[in-house]
């Protein structure tokens, strides 16, 4: 190269030659995470972030954990699960292992409405003996008179089998009249409860017992109401036994469909990299076809009612909304708002051509994304068993937080009105292990001691509500983290994807492992942070709903408006706080800054962009809302037919016929492909989301010369009409 000038002039030149060159190689030397130069590998500086919500989630966690282990050494949740007899004793396990139904003596001393130790129990237990029985009793039956004759044995009028385990009919003998009445009864929760469809078959000489109302129709209305009195009339164990029978004989086939749903969200994600252009703009001018037509047929019915006499004046207002159908003004409206809208989404169309073509290219960069990190489409599954284990580990201890507590026994009279029975208040506690062998209640035959309730006495248990409010925040700040915790791994990973200046060579090895590796050790205090603030929201609404349910029917018109605007006010709250905290963790992830930093960067950038940020997102919901669709509606069609016995696949042993409830498996399959297609494409919808805030950041950070690069695809910049300048003209592979 030769140089013209004087001697000053070429000295110049060549220090200043000199001087770009040293400055272009300080460049390429700085610490990462400027994004400036031009670095082949995307890897800015991390540090640990809001280490004070680090600190105080980690000794939430750790209290969470001393309330789960106080709930499992003081809680019994056999309360809950097993009926207990009259002593106290459990049905079921340990002496009682082979009887684990409960019987009641007498079922109308259950109805709190009539009976007045029923009603002082508050419903709580029935005034009447209890025992565990191994079957429960199929026929109705009541003590025959003929058993009072004096010589009439026990023996032959009783069942030995639904007496107390230490009572021996051979030895008794009847002194004085007592009720007695079972009843055709199924196990309702392991408890012997009457059989309403089988009420009308109570014998007409019912009415002739002793003890028993002297009409029929009474009869059945107080077994009625004793039931209800108990539970509700639901057998949730015999439905959930059949159901269980169902699983199992159609498990192979669930699964199978399953797997085709998977199948089918991971075709769909990697064919839109191909097929994205031309289902978007399908869709696009399949509603524009669909607005034109609905303005001829407008137009249709309105030449044809034009010539009509009657007008809607004349119509006035009517319930009968087909005959406004009849008039020529309603489609006169109906055409010009059709023709309003459809110049709107026409003129939309063409101004905003050029950001759909940039929310297409984004989500065609997106599969290509997710096709070079295939094992982010198997994330979700990670998350979901956090959050499984969160809803466990949440229900486990609001279980045996319930049920902890000593249980308290309590003097009852089986019937008031003998002797002096009367004087028996049911508040006098009892031990039932003694209470039978002293005679402190000698006075009274038919006084027992019955298991009532579980104290409320003792630190603990005065405590629990608080306990059972601290489980509830902690499980919500928990599932709020998990979710975070994978919005803001899958962010990483896909950013590394977008920095990398030459793909795929300069994406990092394991990008979501590092990403993840990145999230849990520097920004943990972050990410609680923001599921915080989304945890005070949802306490909020959960309060909201409470106060709701529980004043909904002395509200007046105006507290029940200002209730209703509460509620959607924090709904919509709610909304953009998860908008917002998804764009501050990506912005986390891409950058290491703490919460507030980048909630705020991601704020304001959006909004500087707010239409490309409405386009792309409409965008993307239209695609992933027609693979949703697709996925669901095809397995769960397929599945239907299956199911139903439509088709039959040669070859196999399944039958319809082997299932009771062929919806069942229905339901499952639909409610699992659609967990499945939620899964995939929750990850194709964070990569389109950080890939775009990528782009954003992009577009105003670089300018296209060696110096600062654009990182974006071919395709992009051709849109933007951009391009890099320098020695690597372009971004290598694209």
């Amino acid at each position: 190269m030769f140089f013209q000038g004087s001697r000053e002039e070429i000295t110049t030149c060549v220090l200043g030659k000199v001087e770009e060159a040293f400055s272009t190689l300080i460049c390429s030397l700085t610490a990462p995470g400027q994004l400036q130069g031009m670095p082949s590998v995307w890897a800015p500086e991390f540090s640990c972030t809001d280490i004070i919500c680090c600190v105080l989630f980690i000794v939430v966690i750790l209290g969470y954990m001393a309330v789960g282990i106080l709930a499992w050494l003081y809680g019994d949740p056999r309360h809950v699960l097993y009926p207990r007899n009259s002593t106290g004793m459990f049905c079921g396990i340990g002496p009682n292992k082979a009887q684990p139904s409960v019987f009641y003596f007498d079922i109308l001393k259950c109805v709190t409405s009539i009976n007045i130790m029923a009603a002082t129990l508050n419903g709580l237990q029935c005034p009447t003996t209890q025992v565990c029985v191994e079957k429960c009793p199929d026929v109705f039956w009541a003590l025959n008179p003929i058993a009072y004759l004096p010589n009439a044995k026990p023996q032959d009028y009783f069942n030995q089998s639904l007496c107390v385990p230490s009572f021996d009919l051979a030895g008794t003998t009847l002194v004085s009249p007592i009720h007695l009445l079972a009843a055709n009864s199924a196990n309702y929760t392991a408890g012997c409860l009457p059989d309403v469809t089988a009420l009308k078959n109570i014998p007409n000489d019912f009415a002739n017992t002793w003890g028993l109302p002297s009409s029929i129709n009474d009869t059945v209305n107080g077994i009625r109401n004793a039931k209800g009195d108990i539970v509700n009339s639901f057998n949730a164990k015999e439905i959930g036994v059949r159901i269980f029978e169902d699983f199992a004989s159609s498990w192979q086939w669930i699964i199978a469909a399953l797997v085709i749903a998977m199948v089918v969200s991971f075709l769909f994600l990697l064919l839109l990299r191909f097929i994205a252009p031309v289902m978007v703009w399908v869709l696009i001018f399949g509603v524009l076809a669909v607005g034109a037509y609905g303005i001829y047929h407008c137009w249709w019915e309105y030449d044809n009612y034009k010539k009509s006499a009657v007008s809607i004046t004349d119509i006035g207002f009517t319930t009968d909304f087909k005959v406004y159908l009849q008039v020529k003004e309603t489609w006169l409206a109906f055409l010009i708002i059709l023709s309003v809208v459809e110049c709107i989404l026409l003129l939309t169309l063409i101004f905003l051509r050029t950001r759909i073509l940039i929310a297409i290219a984004l989500i065609q960069e997106s599969s290509k994304a997710v096709s070079h990190m295939m094992s982010t489409l198997f994330y979700p599954l990670i998350t979901f068993v956090l959050l499984v284990v969160c809803v466990a580990y949440w229900g486990i201890t609001a279980l045996y937080l319930a049920t902890s507590g000593i249980p308290v026994y309590k003097v009852v009279a089986l019937n008031s009105t003998q002797d002096n029975c009367g004087q028996i208040s049911g508040n006098e506690t009892c031990d039932p292990q003694t209470f039978y062998n002293s005679t402190d209640y000698s006075w009274c035959r038919s006084a027992r001691c019955i298991f009532i309730k579980y104290n409320n006495e003792g630190l603990l248990q005065r405590n629990l509500f608080n306990l059972q409010i601290y489980n509830v925040v902690a499980f919500l700040w928990c599932v709020n983290f998990v979710i975070a915790m994978g919005q803001c791994s899958l962010a990483g990973a896909f950013a590394s994807y977008y920095w990398a200046l030459n793909k795929p060579s300069d994406i990092p090895t394991f990008p979501l492992s590092q990403a993840f590796i990145r999230t849990i050790r520097y920004h943990v205090g972050s990410l609680a942070f923001g599921a915080l603030i989304l945890t005070l929201i949802q306490i909020i609404r959960i309060i909201l709903e409470y106060l709701d349910h529980k004043t909904r029917a002395a509200q007046n018109p105006c507290s029940r408006f200002l209730m209703c605007c509460l509620k959607c006010c924090f709904w919509c709250l709610e909304k953009f706080i998860k908008f917002l905290n998804r764009n501050a963790y990506i912005m986390i992830a891409i950058y290491g800054k703490n919460f507030c930093v980048s909630a705020k960067n991601a704020f304001m950038l959006l909004m500087r962009n707010i239409v490309r940020v409405v386009v792309l997102d409409k965008v993307t919901d239209l695609l992933l809302f027609f693979g949703k669709m697709l996925v669901v509606g095809g397995v769960g069609v397929l599945a239907f037919f299956f199911f139903s016995g439509r088709i039959r696949l040669p070859g196999s042993n399944f039958r319809t016929e082997m299932l009771n409830y062929y919806w069942m498996p229905i339901i499952v399959v639909v409610v699992g492909a659609y967990l499945i297609a939620y899964g995939f494409f929750s990850v194709y919808s964070m990569c389109v989301d950080t890939l775009f805030l990528c782009f954003l950041e992009d577009l105003e950070r670089h300018d296209g010369t060696m110096q600062k690069p654009y990182y974006m695809s071919k395709k992009l910049m051709k849109i933007l009409n951009k391009k890099n300048r320098g020695p690597k003209n372009g971004k290598g592979k694209d």
